[in-house]
């Protein structure tokens, strides 16, 4: 891209303004986050957003009418517990609808086994498929948790910026020193040995029914494209649990109206500490000048100065398209074009004119399903889900999530009306064959024969239906090659490499110029912890 602002323009142009601290690119729940805390220490903030609404990938839209989903992003537990605290977020409408059960997975056979909050409930259902298993598994989480809290606490502090080690880094790790004495200092050589295992290996360990194992080894590959027999994959369940407030492998609870409606809640606080948001206004560069960020232009040719500039946004769209890479060591620039995104996501939403009748539910459907319903019944299943994705081919036996929040938020369709949101695995950004126009039909057919395996009544509840594929991801919510998470949650772009070495503390090559996304540490998930960390270095630089 060529830079188009040159020094001389900007000394001279009238239409710099200069009432700004900072500018945050994105209004995506992290960029809201980081604005919020800002503004909130007294800094004057603005917010600018490409799209007509705040949210990014955390929005609620109305693809029918009188019915409203959470388009990509769904699941409430993973928000941070002190962000919400810290702007106050239930004064500004945030309200968090608790769902219980946690996972209900139906099996071909027409049995299930239902994952509750409670353990020793849980431990009961598992014991309908072995009793060894149902002994085994209050241990199991009992070890999920310790070794997740570690992780948490890693999770709210800057990595460090490997080789070079700073003395204030040295100090944010004796934070480790807590939750390592409560584990026992004896099991970190575990917990080594544990967080890079195929999710598959870990669960053959603890765990003897194909069932058991195949409904927690879902919950390792929902932010990574990999398969549950890939390695790494146990330390994304564990990372799902160190960010989940109920402390277990899968996000539950609901905001009621909607992920738009937590996402508008961070701009109502946001606001409250005054700052600024501005939608339809699409970001064209990020200014330089001596090498320093020292604002924006505008797609409409606005220029805004601030200083400093906080991108929301991933890092090839900070890289790539604001800045010349003129600006930027190649090495660096190498380092971003090798960001692996590998999205495998699609989203199908439907209009139900009534509640689909699950067979292994039975009576008791209505509360069996209020959860998340998980179509993968075994890991064997998972695995023969991922594998065509190798090859750029879709999964024929898909791995499903399923929600319907209107069983917990009736506000979200007609009366007696409901919504059914499911997210689709796995389904690549890369096709083989084909093109994405043909596929939109082929994957709402895929999704509704493989729900009427186990509702056979679905089709027939079904008034309408919206695909979202990989392409509409990356195209509409500016998620490169579909991926929600700015990047592979997978070993090589975790802790002090994400989102690249180097650059693990939110600051960035470009003086002035700081990152708050999905791409940065700890990872995806609506969390807002990237925020959160962000706007602490931020306030560091700002003095």
């Amino acid at each position: 891209m060529e830079n188009k602002t040159s020094e001389r323009e900007l000394s001279g142009a009238k239409e710099l303004r200069n009432k700004y601290d900072v500018i945050v690119i994105g209004a995506g729940h992290n960029g809201l986050v980081t604005a919020g805390y800002l503004a909130k220490a007294g800094h004057r903030v603005l917010v600018l957003e490409k799209r007509e609404m705040v949210g990014g990938a955390a929005v609620t839209e109305e693809f029918f009418p009188g019915y409203k989903y959470s388009s990509l992003a769904s699941g409430a537990s993973a928000l941070s517990p002190a962000v919400i605290t810290d702007l106050n977020l239930h004064q500004h409408g945030l309200e968090i609808l608790p769902t219980d059960p946690l996972i209900f997975s139906p099996q071909p056979d027409g049995s299930h086994l239902t994952i509750w909050h409670d353990v020793t409930r849980t431990a009961d259902e598992i014991a309908k498929y072995s009793q060894a298993d149902a002994a085994a598994y209050p241990q199991f989480i009992k070890v999920l948790r310790s070794y997740s809290q570690i992780m948490a606490v890693l999770n709210n502090i800057p990595p460090p910026d490997l080789p070079d080690v700073r003395w204030g880094d040295m100090i944010s790790l004796l934070k480790f020193v807590k939750p390592v004495r409560n584990l026992g200092w004896e099991y970190v050589a575990q917990v080594i040995r544990v967080l890079p295992m195929p999710i598959s290996d870990l669960l053959n360990e603890w765990f003897e029914s194909n069932v058991v194992k195949g409904t927690i080894a879902a919950s390792s590959v929902s932010n990574i494209s990999w398969g549950p027999q890939e390695t790494g994959t146990a330390f994304a369940l564990f990372y799902n649990c160190s960010v989940s407030s109920n402390n277990l492998f899968k996000f539950s609870g609901r905001v009621k109206g909607g992920m738009g409606a937590l996402t508008k809640s961070l701009a109502n606080a946001a606001k409250s500490f005054g700052a600024e948001i501005m939608t339809n206004s699409e970001v064209a560069e990020i200014v330089m000048e001596s090498g320093h960020a020292i604002g924006i232009k505008l797609t409409n040719g606005d220029l805004i100065t601030a200083a400093a500039v906080v991108s929301a946004v991933d890092m090839r769209t900070t890289f790539l398209k604001f800045i010349d890479p003129y600006f930027l060591d190649q090495k660096i620039v190498k380092h971003i074009q090798n960001i692996k995104y590998r999205g495998t996501m699609a989203r199908v939403h439907y209009a139900l004119d009534e509640l689909p009748s699950f067979t292994a539910a039975g009576a008791d459907v209505q509360q069996l399903i209020s959860g998340t319903v998980q179509i993968a019944p075994t890991m064997s299943y998972l695995q023969k889900a991922y594998d065509p994705v190798k090859y750029g081919r879709y999964s024929k036996r898909p791995y499903l999530d399923i929600q319907i929040p209107t069983l917990t938020d009736s506000t979200l369709a007609p009366e007696g009306k409901h919504c059914m949101s499911v997210t689709v695995k796995y389904i690549p950004f890369h096709l083989h064959e084909g093109d994405w126009d043909e596929m939109r039909g082929v994957i709402r057919q895929l999704v509704t024969d493989t729900i009427s395996e186990y509702a056979p009544d679905f089709e027939s509840c079904v008034q309408d239906c919206k695909v979202i594929t990989p392409l509409d991801i990356e195209d509409v919510y500016n998620l490169p090659e579909g991926n929600p998470v700015h990047g592979d949650m997978t070993l090589d772009q975790i802790l002090w490499m994400r989102p690249i070495p180097g650059y693990a503390q939110y600051r960035t090559p470009v003086h002035n110029l700081y990152l708050c996304s999905a791409a940065t540490h700890p990872g995806g998930g609506v969390t807002g912890i990237n925020g959160k960390n962000s706007s602490r270095e931020i306030l560091k630089g700002l003095k």
